[in-house]
């Protein structure tokens, strides 16, 4: 395997959080590292001082796939993000060298984008509990750091709506690891370690704003922490927040999009989503929002989620 795994740290004079800030976790999604490696250069050339706590940055999780400018080189690493004494593929070498470093921090911010139109949007965890999925004790921090990104939408419910896929399509033909586990990815890893974090994606791959994005939300965060010398951020008004319900896989190959849905995108109660090879309708039963829509899905992944709007953040 020729790659290795670079992070870099910056250390203030003053006690203060220890902040990690994550790019490049998948291939295709440059904005994240393009941002931090802007912020890296203000800090090298003087231009921005880490004055308290530490900040450590990883412009590109996984190399492999940067290199081949993929979501993905073997697997999703962003899926099972655990570590493992037998390591089959190279997303288990990135796990068993990222996660204790996330492990040794308090704050995560882990930059991503998106395959489909719609606008930049945060991921939050649960709100606390001591439940077995997914304990958690840091909903305020989390949520406090959420409306000081630059963005003022939120989605929460991941782990749970994931879960419950699972549960639903056991006994199924689907695709590779059935269960809860398999959906942990870095946000996740970082609460299960006693921390919290937030999942920032930035726009569409290709949206010129989304590296933009990505660097006003590593600066805010820096500033919101007290980590650097700066005005203290805006809270972002008008902020909404949507709870993912229910996740629809994709069952064949030959499975299609109703259309080009956009990521947030409004349906009624009974528009048509999808069709499945067989010619089975998938239609919303409530009025909801549609998530993460992905016309490209491996036959046994996340095809699309459906979300209702919530009073939280």
């Amino acid at each position: 395997m020729a790659h290795h795994f670079h992070s870099i740290a910056f250390s203030g004079i003053r006690p203060g959080k220890r902040l990690i800030v994550l790019g490049g976790v998948h291939g295709n999604e440059p904005c994240g590292t393009q941002a931090i490696q802007r912020v890296i250069s203000e800090i090298e050339q003087g231009k921005l001082l880490i004055q308290a706590g530490s900040v450590t940055f990883v412009p590109v999780c996984n190399p492999l796939a940067r290199k081949q400018f993929t979501r993905e080189g073997e697997r999703n690493l962003n899926r099972r993000l655990l570590p493992t004494e037998r390591p089959l593929q190279f997303e288990d070498h990135i796990a068993n060298w990222l996660c204790p470093l996330l492990a040794a921090h308090e704050v995560l911010l882990d930059l991503h984008s998106f395959h489909t139109p719609g606008e930049p949007f945060a991921m939050l965890g649960p709100k606390n509990n001591q439940g077995r999925l997914e304990p958690f004790a840091h909903d305020k921090e989390e949520e406090a750091l959420a409306r000081y990104l630059g963005v003022n939408l939120f989605v929460d419910g991941w782990l749970d709506t994931y879960a419950a896929g699972v549960m639903r399509r056991q006994g199924q033909p689907a695709g590779a690891e059935e269960d809860a586990s398999y959906g942990v990815g870095t946000t996740e890893y970082m609460r299960s370690q006693g921390g919290y974090g937030l999942t920032l994606e930035c726009g569409q791959h290709e949206a010129p704003a989304a590296p933009e994005v990505a660097y006003r939300a590593i600066i805010n965060t820096l500033a919101w922490l007290g980590m650097i010398e700066a005005v203290q951020p805006e809270e972002i008004s008008d902020r909404k927040t949507l709870r993912l319900f229910e996740v629809v896989d994709k069952e064949d190959e030959a499975d299609y999009l109703a259309q080009e849905w956009q990521g947030f995108e409004f349906l009624r109660a009974g528009t048509l989503i999808g069709t499945r090879v067989d010619g089975r309708k998938i239609q919303a039963a409530e009025d909801v929002y549609i998530v993460f829509p992905n016309p490209h899905a491996a036959v046994g992944n996340e095809w699309f989620y459906l979300a209702r709007p919530i009073d939280r953040v």
